[in-house]
């Protein structure tokens, strides 16, 4: 980082559920941040955490954890429902923050909170890990450098098989089973970010969405068919019932190929990476993707990230604004599936 403060940024965080770990970790390992307080509303949960990863105070209130702590910004790891009203009081103290996806459970909520933000001194960045997993960051680097040339084709399967059952889920997400959006509301989100990322912007999209668990209220299957202002194409075939030929389909999430006009691209389950250029033997593309945390350590990359824009004072790469333009990708998947018809963007 070539800025920091005489002092460490104090930042507090709200929430101990399930993914939270991955932020707690990554936040120990970056040195201009301590964390002062957590909160959760189930109190226990946050002395645990305390405990775990060396935080001085735990509150069961967060609203009095802020005013107490009147930290220099908060990490928000809770449900969507809550994140307009916890976002909303931290954006009217001008306190930094940075915000599990979904922003909120409807682009509209979402469009009144990235407003009433801009209108602040407060700076917010979406938690958009997915596009730091070292995978998507080696695939853009290629293409910007030239070495795969022109994007024709981004192909990606995923197939989690932890949404089988009357267990869908297990105990790490359980909850999942009553959203009455799924799939691409809680995971495919990532991926039209991702997509997004190396793709540039989607001009329009179909999709045809599915539920194969009974038990569960919203869909957990789909194909989504992005075409790109360039003229290239992505394609999501995601299912999240099927298993996967792996002991750790959450590492990558699935396998990927990329066509281009110098060759194409194959990404596997463990993360390992080829390129065919046209008419030449495989080449092995080297890059490193550790087994660290959740998906190669994406979460410490956009804390690290997140901390040092906000030092230099310059754009997050997921700011509120930007991720709109995903988030209203989402709501076109569901218009798509509902109508049968192709959304223009």
């Amino acid at each position: 980082m070539s800025a920091s403060p005489t002092q460490p940024l104090r930042g507090a965080i709200i929430g101990a559920g399930y993914f939270s770990q991955f932020h707690y970790e990554a936040w120990t390992r970056i040195p201009e941040v301590k964390i002062v307080a957590a909160s959760n509303r189930t109190l226990e949960k946050a002395e645990k955490k305390c405990r775990d990863y060396g935080i001085p105070t735990s509150y069961g209130d967060w609203k009095e954890m802020i005013d107490t702590e009147k930290p220099d910004f908060v990490d928000i790891i809770t449900p969507p429902p809550t994140h307009l009203e916890i976002c909303s009081y931290l954006a009217e103290r001008n306190i930094h923050m940075i915000c599990q996806k979904p922003i909120t459970p409807s682009y509209e909520e979402s469009v009144e909170l990235a407003t009433l933000v801009d209108s602040t001194e407060a700076r917010f960045m979406v938690h958009e890990n997915w596009r730091w997993q070292p995978w998507y960051r080696n695939i853009k680097a290629l293409l910007d450098e030239g070495t795969l040339g022109k994007l024709f084709s981004i192909h990606f399967l995923m197939r989690v098989g932890d949404g089988w059952g009357e267990d869908a889920y297990l105990d790490r997400q359980p909850y999942f089973r009553d959203y009455p959006q799924l799939l691409m509301f809680e995971t495919g989100v990532h991926f039209l970010d991702t997509f997004r990322y190396p793709g540039g912007e989607v001009s329009s999209l179909y999709a045809k969405l599915n539920k194969r668990n009974p038990v569960i209220a919203g869909e957990d299957s789909g194909i989504v068919i992005c075409n790109f202002s360039n003229g290239a194409t992505a394609t999501l075939d995601a299912n999240r019932f099927n298993e996967a030929d792996t002991d750790d389909a959450r590492f990558t999430f699935g396998v990927m190929r990329i066509d281009s006009s110098k060759g194409h691209l194959q990404m596997n389950l463990a993360g390992d990476m080829t390129f065919n250029p046209l008419g030449e033997p495989t080449q092995t593309i080297e890059y490193e993707y550790p087994r660290i945390n959740f998906a190669s350590d994406c979460c410490f990359q956009l804390q690290r990230h997140f901390v040092e824009h906000l030092l230099n004072k310059l754009p997050f790469e997921s700011e509120a604004e930007d991720y709109l333009k995903t988030l209203n990708l989402v709501e076109a998947c569901y218009k798509s599936a509902a109508t049968g018809q192709v959304v223009t963007l």
